[in-house]
């Protein structure tokens, strides 16, 4: 037990000593927290709209106005021919075009049926899809206003919405439990990976083989310390959340850091594995970015839905640690989620743990040699 303790004691000298890798620690994680939280937004506002008006009535220019007034929306353009809508959405001034025929405000007036073209450009799928929806609610509560009251009350049914866990649908509240996973994810790996690595190009880890400590101390003694630290940069990200963003876990801050522990206790084997495969210190950053890092930020849910990759490419997404801890940081910061109902993703995140740490222990034992 002295021998590990000393082991333990002499990692975080290094550290200390390591300007480097306190940046990484410390500095790193609030920068990312900070770039990626303001930068994650997928919210659809002040989307540059032209307006195309063939009726020139009081309910077309109300119509106009009452795009504006939703906020998602922002004039830019009032174009006076279909040949300059056109224009408008290819060049980029415009993202969507509202065309109003001619006899639309009396189809008002006149409880007919009004009808109103939309033009999206759909080089930007995801403004194209959500602005597209936008327009159609705003039109459609701005018809509403001409309805006759007889028709307001005929509805046998009368559907009420009730948005729950997120009700303002703001996507930094999804988004950035995300970026918090992705950052524990990525400090871990890359801590781990340089710090062995490091000491292999400087012959130092050679010279601790020779000591009487065991492999197992010497793993652990290697890895202890980057618990600890993972601790820390959890403590920095939530403090950096809450204070730049105002978003506070819904659920248990206790259980988060425990079920965090999950993930560190994967990244850290990931990091081991990368050290047994890299050399150098450029090597492991390349191992870790492209054989690790990458695939599980793209995989994991993060951005792109599950659902909706293909069937191969889901039973690929099983394999990645960061899917599970995905479901978990966002149960619990959304939700409020308990154990009672994620323990369906920590028995995965541990079995992925200890199949990663077995391996990559048995490939440092054998490299050792």
């Amino acid at each position: 037990m002295s021998r590990l303790s000393s082991l333990v004691q002499k990692e975080f000298q290094e550290f200390r000593r390591d300007k480097k890798m306190r940046a990484i620690v410390v500095v790193a994680p609030i920068m990312q927290i900070l770039v990626l939280g303001y930068a994650a937004n997928m919210d659809v506002k002040d989307v540059p709209m032209a307006v195309y008006d063939q009726d020139h009535s009081s309910e077309s220019r109300d119509l106009a106005r009452a795009f504006v007034a939703s906020g998602s929306f922002l004039v830019a353009a009032a174009p006076e021919s279909a040949e300059a809508v056109d224009q408008e959405l290819s060049s980029g001034r415009a993202e969507i075009a509202v065309v109003v025929p001619p006899g639309f405000g009396a189809a008002l007036r006149g409880r007919g049926s009004p009808s109103l073209q939309l033009l999206v450009d759909g080089s930007r799928a995801n403004t194209a899809a959500v602005g597209m929806a936008y327009a159609a609610s705003v039109a459609n509560d701005f018809s509403l206003r001409f309805a006759p009251g007889s028709l307001r009350i005929a509805l046998p049914v009368e559907a009420r919405t009730r948005i729950w866990y997120n009700p303002e649908l703001k996507s930094r509240a999804f988004m950035i439990p995300g970026v918090f996973a992705l950052l524990l994810m990525v400090i871990t790996i890359i801590l781990t990976s340089l710090a062995i690595v490091k000491e292999k190009e400087s012959g130092t880890l050679e010279q601790l083989i020779v000591t009487p400590l065991r492999k197992a101390e010497l793993i652990a003694g290697k890895l202890a310390p980057f618990v600890l630290v993972s601790l820390i940069l959890i403590c920095l990200a939530l403090a950096a959340c809450a204070l730049f963003f105002g978003i506070v876990p819904r659920g248990s801050i206790l259980l988060l850091f425990v079920l965090s522990l999950a993930l560190v206790f994967s990244t850290l084997g990931i990091g081991l594995l990368v050290s047994t495969l890299a050399k150098t210190q450029q090597q492991a950053m390349m191992f870790s970015i492209f054989f690790f890092m990458f695939p599980m930020m793209i995989l994991s849910g993060f951005v792109f839905p599950i659902a909706n990759m293909p069937a191969p490419i889901r039973a690929f997404t099983y394999l990645m640690p960061l899917r599970y801890y995905m479901i978990i940081v966002r149960g619990i910061f959304l939700k409020g989620s308990g154990i009672g109902l994620l323990w369906k993703q920590l028995w995965p995140l541990l079995a992925i743990g200890v199949a990663v740490v077995s391996f990559s222990i048995a490939r440092f034992r054998k490299q050792l040699e």
